[in-house]
């Protein structure tokens, strides 16, 4: 998903500027369209200066995918005491602490009071209900069971945020040391290494191979280290910018999906989210062609987006799901011989939602066996890094040191 900026024409005639997630452009044009707004301008905000970038990056939604959670969830437990929904959000107008959190509670409630079912005052919030959400609620109005709509909605949000967590704090540890290798080996060889380069130069000593590598690796650091820290920057924003091209990241996604170990994880985190999705949009009564459309936003492997297209239109020629997903060979079979058998007893809803457990269970079993062999290489190779050039600097100075004590 990317974030795009717009700029459009309420019915009432007043401008609206703000952001919205979404996979494309049009999606953007789409959406605003379906809430009644004329688009007049939509971007991406890639393109933004570099200091509205980083505020971006630390700018807290108005309504993040917490409160969303923490929103469902009360409202359903609210509904289901009997409450009626225009008083049960108000009810929910004082339990949030943030004032744009209320805000957007209190437009909910104004619409809802106007007439407008609560999809519709959803929609209206300016992306900050996705478009799955909407869909979900809408589907559980139009069935007229709000409330194990919204129950239902709150387990998946759960559910998916759980399992974006676990992935989350399992690559952390990593991370850091890979963070610290890099920071160690910056330390020694840009501020240890130079401060031996002077002392060596002065001497007559032949010094071994390794050790003027890294001296030289050492003063280039020291006197080229800003131009090789901007340069480096500006290769990766460069190459950001090509991942936000549909054609590229999906090049890399199908590279990434190719690999042996990684390619086999990637695969099983995005069947369990969405094998989750399917199961609760069916489960609360979308049909399968709108669901997959909604389930598609879910997926952010641009590769297997592209196969779930395929499969798409697969399905509305008659095919099955199961065929459909066989035939483009990157989901797991496991999950394809299990919606089949969800298609053949006719519960495929509650199918989906086995696949999603059982491929969360073995995405965290997969993450556990990789932190387990990662965390010991990247130790390893922090202490390999710090010996050699440890050894590079003490070799000739224990040479200088012995030619010093023979004469």
């Amino acid at each position: 998903m990317a974030l795009f900026r717009y700029k459009a024409l309420s019915s009432a005639g007043e401008t609206l500027a703000g952001s919205m997630e979404a996979a494309r452009v049009e999606d953007v044009i789409a959406r605003l369209q379906e809430q009644g707004h004329l688009p007049i301008e939509v971007g991406s905000s890639v393109g933004e200066d570099a200091g509205a970038g980083l505020a971006a990056l630390f700018r807290r939604k108005a309504f993040d995918d917490a409160a969303v959670l923490q929103f469902t969830q009360q409202l359903a437990t609210l509904l289901g005491a009997g409450q009626a929904l225009d008083r049960a959000l108000g009810t929910l107008l004082d339990l949030p602490e943030s004032a744009e959190s209320r805000r957007v509670i209190e437009r909910v409630r104004d619409a809802v009071r106007g007439g407008l079912p609560l999809s519709s005052a959803l929609e209206q919030q300016h992306g900050l209900f996705s478009r799955l959400y909407v869909n979900l609620v809408r589907a559980g109005e139009a069935g007229g069971g709000l409330q194990p709509a919204l129950a239902r909605l709150a387990d998946y949000l759960e559910r998916a945020a759980a399992l974006r967590a676990q992935v989350i704090s399992a690559l952390i540890y990593p991370a850091l040391l890979v963070v610290m290798v890099a920071a160690v080996c910056v330390l020694l060889l840009g501020v240890v290494v130079p401060q031996f380069n002077e002392l060596l130069s002065t001497t007559d000593i032949a010094l071994p191979w390794y050790t003027t590598v890294v001296l030289s690796l050492g003063m280039a650091l020291r006197s080229y280290g800003i131009y090789l820290f901007m340069a480096l920057l500006l290769a990766l924003v460069v190459a950001f910018r090509e991942l936000r091209k549909p054609q590229q990241r999906a090049a890399l996604d199908a590279w990434l999906l190719a690999r042996p170990k990684l390619g086999s994880l990637l695969a099983r985190y995005e069947t369990a989210r969405l094998a989750r999705t399917l199961g609760t949009l069916l489960g609360n009564g979308v049909p399968l062609l709108a669901a997959l459309g909604l389930a598609r936003q879910v997926v952010d492997n641009h590769a297997l987006g592209g196969a779930l297209e395929a499969a798409s239109e697969d399905v509305k020629t008659g095919q099955g799901l199961a065929f459909a997903l066989s035939r483009t060979k990157l989901f797991p079979r496991l999950a394809v011989q299990m919606v089949q058998v969800g298609e053949e007893s006719g519960d495929l809803s509650a199918m989906l939602l086995k696949v999603a457990d059982t491929f969360d269970a073995e995405t965290q079993r997969a993450l556990q066996r990789a932190l387990a062999a990662l965390v010991p290489l990247v130790t390893v190779l922090m202490a390999l890094l710090v010996g050699i050039v440890i050894m590079a600097v003490l070799v000739p100075i224990y040479q200088l040191t012995n030619s010093a004590g023979v004469m």
